[in-house]
């Protein structure tokens, strides 16, 4: 190859580098419009509704006067989705440590990850309807709606985010890391929990996150297990209000401040999934730097 051959192709591969970056970058904008164009319409018609008695009453029902606020709602979410997370979280880590580190290519691992797969797909609906079935008509802890039912609804939800995400994450571990620690003469299970998660820390926190914020979002669940309820209580054996229950119940009223509270309370639904995912950025930047 000539001299004057090996600048003509720089300059091509810098021109498409040129291109291939303007191309990133405008489909980065188109993608982010949608988003910043939801929060501002969000932030338009639900930041009026917020004041100190927003958050700090439960709705009264009424049909006439103040509506009330959204503690109940507020408190009954946070049970559930912590419920929910205490559940799935570590099922679904187990079960991918099992298929990184254990199972890997085995048939029962195969199997396993199709049914994952078909369970990410499955319309949120359908697990509500599920347990509907099996835990509600037949009351199941003596009652009919409750709280931790539709805790066990969102994380079955959850369950295959969280094992997927973390499957990801877990096979991005370099395998030189688990190779040293063995040759040192660690066992597989101190390998996995003083050199494995820890490396992908991170990652476990996203795949987490991913999946509370994806339950914190779903309705039809909460519908067929807790049904709502307007005053506050932290028992998750008895119907509980949640968020996006409130906003269902609200934005089919025809009070315009009923409507108004629903567009409060999806924001209020928003900031919280934000509050928390920078709670846990910064959890895991810190713990890194130790």
């Amino acid at each position: 190859m000539s001299a004057t051959a090996i600048p003509q192709i720089s300059a091509r591969r810098r021109r498409t580098d040129k291109i291939m970056r303007a191309l990133v970058f405008s489909a980065t904008i188109v993608a982010l419009i949608p988003l910043v164009l939801i929060i501002y319409y969000l932030i338009y018609k639900g930041i009026g509704t917020w004041s100190g008695s927003f958050f700090t009453t439960d709705p009264n029902g009424n049909f006439l006067g103040y509506p009330g606020g959204i503690r109940s709602a507020i408190l009954g979410t946070l049970e559930i989705v912590g419920l929910a997370t205490l559940i799935s979280v570590p099922i679904g880590i187990g079960v991918a440590l099992y298929l990184t580190e254990y199972g890997k290519q085995s048939k029962f691992a195969i199997t396993v990850r199709y049914f994952i797969d078909v369970m990410t797909g499955v319309p949120s609906i359908v697990f509500g309807l599920f347990i509907y079935i099996v835990l509600v008509t037949a009351k199941v802890g003596g009652a009919g709606f409750s709280g931790w039912k539709g805790a066990i609804a969102l994380s079955l939800l959850m369950l295959p985010i969280v094992t997927r995400g973390a499957e990801v994450v877990l096979l991005l571990v370099p395998s030189s890391l688990r190779e040293a620690a063995l040759a040192l003469g660690a066992p597989r299970w101190r390998v996995v929990t003083r050199v494995v998660l820890p490396t992908a820390r991170s990652g476990l926190v996203t795949s987490s996150l991913l999946a509370i914020a994806r339950g914190m979002g779903e309705t039809a669940p909460l519908l067929f297990t807790t049904a709502g309820a307007f005053a506050l209580t932290a028992n998750l054996s008895a119907q509980m209000n949640a968020m996006p229950i409130q906003i269902y119940n609200d934005i089919l009223s025809p009070r315009a401040d009923v409507v108004a509270r629903a567009w409060g309370t999806a924001l209020t639904l928003v900031a919280l999934v934000l509050i928390l995912n920078l709670i846990a950025r910064a959890a895991s930047r810190r713990s890194r730097m130790a």
